[in-house]
């Protein structure tokens, strides 16, 4: 997944799913820059909270975050509830993922 950096070049950001800290993970040259934590069950992943670190703040790691954690989800043929604030938002922004929201809803709580 492609980012921004500080003096806007393209940077790639490196997603990648750690089941052991139930989170998904982004990696700048290796370096840890954002998280998204998730609980898995029953086939629905549901996304509780993003960090982005500070030096990784604007330069759109959470967005590939989101990007590559959701579709990996389809790709597992999962859905998804985002009661996280920044992947509700990020979903209705992106109506190409709103199929995956458990009961059509993006700010749907369980």
């Amino acid at each position: 997944m492609l980012g921004t950096g500080p003096k806007g070049e393209r940077m790639s950001v490196d997603v990648a799913d750690a089941p052991g800290r139930a989170r998904y993970e982004a990696r700048l040259r290796g370096e840890l820059v954002a998280y998204a934590e998730y609980v898995r069950r029953e086939g629905v992943v549901t996304f509780t909270r993003t960090a982005v670190l500070p030096p990784a703040e604007g330069t759109g790691a959470a967005a590939a975050l989101a990007r590559a954690s959701l579709d990996e989800t389809r790709r597992r043929g999962e859905r998804v509830r985002p009661l996280c604030p920044y992947y509700a938002s990020w979903i209705e922004q992106h109506p190409e993922y709103r199929d995956l929201v458990v009961e059509g809803r993006a700010t749907k709580h369980p």
